[in-house]
C-alpha cells in the first residue's frame, strides 16, 4: 500500500483528504505544520507528500529543499491558492511534481496522485545504480540510468543510439510497438542529458479531445472559458528547462499540431485567455507506434510538424527480436514484483522460460512485466510454474504440425499433430482459435481497436471485453 503525508495547517481540509485517499487504497499521515510534517518524515517512508504552500511555521519552497535534499525517493505535490501559480511554476522547476490548487477536486487529486506515484516510481529506478539491477551470470546485461538493457544485438544498438543522442538538444522521434518501452527510452535520454536535474513531462497525447488539448498543452488562465474554474498551467510551462515526453502524438488533430509548430519553431507559449508569452527552453522527445510518413500522405499529420521532431530517430525493437533478452527482462520484474508483493519467488520453470521463448509478445515489454506479475501473484512455492501462465501463453505453439518428405509422405510418428494433453478442452481450444483471430486481426490494422472492431463485426467495447478475457494487454 502506498504512503502519503498530508501536511497542511487547515486541519478540516487535511482530515477531508486523508478519508478520501484512504477509501481508494492510500494509507495516510496528516500534519498541520512543517515540523510535524519533517518528524513524520524521519520515522517514515513515504511515497509521496502533498504539502500546502502556505504553512504557519514555514512555506512550500522551503518545506520542498528540505525534503528533496532529506528524502530524494519521496515524491511532492505542492498545494496551492490562485495567487500562488508563479510560485507553483517554480516550485516544480526546483522537483515538485506537480501542483493542486484550491478549490480541491476529488478526481483530479486522485489522478494527479496516481500519476505522480507511478512516475516518480520509475524515475527512483532510473537513478538507482545498475547493482540493483544484476541478474545470473549467465545473463550479462546493461544498464544504462536504470533502463534494463539487455545482450542482444538489438539491445546493444538501441542503448548506442540513446548514448549518442542523450547529450544533445536534438528532438527525437522515439518508433516502436505499443508496449516496447517508448517512455522508459524517453526517460533515459533526459537523465544523461544535461538537462537530467530539470523535469521531465510526459504526455499521453492519446487521451486527449480535441476540446481540451490546447489547454493540456498550453495551459490556461481563470475564467478563460466555460468550465475554467482556476489557472492551469500547461504541459509546455511544466516542462520548461526541461524534456516534454509526447506519446501516440499521430492522434492529435491536425489544428492541435498547428499550434504545436507555432510554439515549437517560436519557443514561446502562450496560456488561452493570457496576453502574455512565456519563453521556452524544452527538449521535445515524441513517440508513437504509427508510421508519421503514411500519415503525412494521408494528409493526417502534418510534414512541417514531423521534419521538427525528425532530428533524431530510434527505433525501439519488439521484444520477440530481442532473444534473450526476454528472460533478462523477466527476471528484473520478478525481483520487482517481489518486493512489490513481499514474496520470494526465486525462479522459472524450464517449461516457462520455453514459453516465453516461444511466445510472440503482441504486447511486448509491458505484456511480459503483467505477466510476471500475475504469476508471482498465485504461484505457492519458489519456482513460477506453466499453470501459473494464463492460457494463450502456455498453449501457445502446442499444436505441431506434421513434417512431409519430398513425395508427401507424413513422417511424423503420427498422422495426427501432437497435442498437450490440456488441449482436448474444448472451451481451451475455443479461447485459442478466438485468441489467434483477433491478434492477427489487430495486427493487419496495425492494433488499430476500431478497425479491427469493424473487421471482426462487433463493436469497440466488445472487442475491449474479448481481449480483457483472454488477457491480451
Amino acid at each position: 500500500m502506498k504512503k502519503i503525508l498530508i501536511i497542511d495547517d487547515e486541519v478540516n481540509v487535511a482530515q477531508l483528504l486523508s478519508k478520501f485517499l484512504s477509501r481508494n487504497g492510500f494509507e495516510v499521515s496528516t500534519a498541520s505544520s512543517g515540523t510535524t510534517g519533517l518528524e513524520l518524515l524521519k520515522n517514515n517512508d513515504f511515497n509521496l507528500v502533498l504539502c500546502d504552500f502556505r504553512l504557519e511555521d514555514t512555506d512550500g519552497r522551503e518545506m520542498l529543499k528540505q525534503i528533496k535534499a532529506q528524502y530524494p525517493q519521496t515524491g511532492v505535490i505542492i498545494i496551492t491558492g490562485y495567487s500562488d501559480i508563479k510560485m507553483a511554476v517554480e516550485l516544480i522547476k526546483m522537483g515538485a511534481y506537480d501542483y493542486i490548487t484550491k478549490p480541491l477536486y476529488p478526481d483530479e487529486i486522485l489522478n494527479t496522485i496516481t500519476k505522480a506515484i507511478e512516475t516518480h516510481h520509475a524515475l527512483v529506478e532510473d537513478h538507482q545504480p545498475a547493482t540493483t539491477y544484476q541478474i545470473s551470470s549467465e545473463n550479462k546485461k546493461q544498464s544504462i540510468s536504470g533502463m534494463v538493457m539487455g545482450s542482444s544485438k538489438a539491445s546493444k544498438e538501441l542503448a548506442r543510439q540513446i548514448e549518442l543522442v542523450a547529450p544533445t538538444n536534438y528532438s527525437v522521434i522515439i518508433l516502436g510497438e505499443s508496449g516496447t518501452g517508448k517512455e522508459e527510452a524517453a526517460k533515459s535520454i533526459h537523465l544523461q542529458s544535461p538537462r537530467r536535474n530539470q523535469p521531465f513531462v510526459a504526455m499521453d497525447c492519446g487521451s486527449l479531445t480535441k476540446e481540451l488539448a490546447a489547454s493540456e498543452f498550453f495551459g490556461h488562465e481563470k475564467g478563460s472559458f466555460t468550465g475554467a474554474l482556476a489557472t492551469k498551467i500547461g504541459h509546455f510551462e511544466m516542462a520548461n528547462g526541461g524534456t516534454l515526453f509526447l506519446d501516440e502524438v499521430g492522434n492529435l488533430s491536425y489544428e492541435i499540431q498547428a499550434a504545436l509548430l507555432r510554439t515549437v519553431q517560436e519557443r514561446k507559449v502562450k496560456r488561452i485567455g493570457s496576453t502574455k508569452e512565456i519563453d521556452l527552453d524544452v527538449r521535445i522527445i515524441v513517440a508513437t507506434n504509427e508510421n508519421l510518413q503514411d500519415g503525412i500522405q494521408k494528409g493526417r499529420f502534418r510534414e512541417d510538424l514531423y521534419h521538427r521532431f525528425n532530428e533524431f530517430t530510434i527505433y525501439m525493437p519488439p521484444l520477440r527480436e530481442r532473444g534473450t533478452d526476454i528472460m533478462i527482462l523477466a527476471e528484473h520484474f520478478l525481483r520487482m514484483s517481489n518486493q512489490e508483493l513481499n514474496r520470494n519467488v526465486t525462479s522459472f520453470s524450464p517449461a516457462v522460460v520455453e514459453c516465453f521463448m516461444n511466445y510472440r509478445w503482441p504486447g511486448n515489454i509491458r505484456e511480459l512485466k503483467n505477466i510476471i506479475r500475475r504469476a508471482a501473484l498465485i504461484t505457492e512455492g519458489n519456482e513460477i510454474s506453466v499453470k501459473a501462465l494464463p492460457l494463450e501463453i502456455s498453449n501457445y505453439g502446442a499444436y505441431k504440425a506434421p513434417s512431409f518428405d519430398q513425395a508427401g509422405s507424413d513422417n511424423s510418428t503420427s498422422n495426427a499433430p501432437e497435442v498437450k494433453e490440456h488441449r482436448h478442452d474444448l472451451k481451451n481450444a475455443a479461447l485459442e482459435a478466438e485468441y489467434d483471430t483477433i491478434l492477427r486481426v489487430l495486427k493487419e490494422v496495425s492494433y488499430n481497436k476500431t478497425k479491427a472492431a469493424e473487421i471482426l463485426k462487433i463493436d469497440r467495447k466488445t472487442l475491449y471485453n474479448k481481449m480483457k478475457a483472454i488477457n491480451m494487454k
